[in-house]
């Protein structure tokens, strides 16, 4: 005896499915605005317009390739952050049993493991000194970065609340983008102890215009680009390498070149997990030269030194 057909539910293309992908995962998990925006931004300019016609099932091995060939003028960073939403949206169709199993296999690309730009003592004091003789604003922002550590959006998010001079602790909870007020990356508040000139530099700035720390002088707050540009400024009066994120880096370098414990700096950084922390343990060309320079120093005779002046060789023998 036949039953009744079993009836199949016919699989969305890429491009239906995109929409109810936003709103179910990453807007009803609460991401971050920064998120949405980051995977909306890759499903519009990169899956879309390569796969969108595309049943989900449909998305083969070959398909994948295909994408990877596309995005190849991309960075591997890029490509991977494509790949990952790809991977995910597939996930959540099957979870949501829109089908039955994951069509294709999507591998990341590798990506090779590079420094994180920083700036060297010499040149970190540089850039205070210019950022101070800019405005207050731009030499509280520096300080932030290099003597604290915090983001942009932590930065710009930073109210007086979060302050405390008597203790000189800093307490890091907020983040903004692009208006959106949120926890900090990893959802972590943390607390920061001050260095005595960020203390002091907190004490002179202190202002009435509302409860942001860093304000303009009619009282809005500062944008990303405001931000962006007065560390431009400095870096340029100061002739280093501009970058807001650099000072973070910074900021972890000269703790771990200093001897700061990697569990102290992750702590200080908000750092999730320790191999993030890990990629700043490196040192700085003058403290590689310094290194060797110990070698020197260990060594109170240089023999080879006193056999060229004598002229005899390995043997004993005259080199003449």
């Amino acid at each position: 005896m036949n039953g009744l057909p079993r009836e199949t539910k016919e699989v969305p293309t890429l491009e239906d499915f995109a929409p109810r992908f936003l709103d179910g995962h990453a807007r009803a998990n609460r991401q971050k605005p920064s998120g949405i925006a980051a995977k909306e931004t890759i499903l519009n300019r990169h899956l879309i317009p390569m796969l969108g016609k595309t049943r989900l099932d449909a998305i083969t091995n070959e398909s994948v390739q295909q994408l990877k060939f596309a995005l190849q003028a991309k960075s591997a960073k890029t490509t991977n952050n494509v790949l990952t939403v790809l991977g995910v949206l597939l996930k959540k169709a099957i979870e949501w049993n829109v089908m039955e199993r994951t069509p294709c296999t999507i591998r990341l690309l590798n990506v090779p493991k590079s420094s994180m730009a920083f700036h060297d003592f010499d040149d970190y004091e540089k850039l205070v000194q210019a950022a101070a003789r800019i405005d207050m604003n731009t030499y509280v922002l520096v300080l932030l970065g290099g003597d604290a550590g915090l983001r942009l959006g932590e930065m710009m998010a930073l109210e007086w609340s979060d302050v405390d001079l008597q203790r000189r602790q800093l307490t890091v909870q907020h983040s903004d983008w692009k208006g959106h007020v949120t926890t900090t990356k990893g959802g972590r508040l943390r607390h920061v102890p001050m260095t005595e000139r960020l203390a002091a530099a907190l004490k002179a700035l202190r202002h009435l215009r509302g409860k942001l720390v860093l304000v303009q002088s009619s009282g809005e707050p500062l944008t990303m680009k405001i931000v962006q540009d007065r560390v431009a400024s400095a870096a340029r009066r100061a002739g280093v390498r501009p970058g807001v994120h650099i000072l973070r880096h910074t900021f972890c370098s000269h703790l771990a070149m200093r001897g700061a414990p990697a569990r102290a700096i992750q702590e200080l950084a908000g750092h999730q997990d320790l191999k993030t922390t890990h990629r700043y343990m490196h040192v700085s060309p003058a403290a590689v030269d310094d290194a060797i320079r110990l070698l020197d120093a260990s060594r109170t005779s240089a023999p080879v030194g006193n056999m060229l002046a004598t002229g005899t060789t390995e043997s004993g023998n005259s080199s003449r």
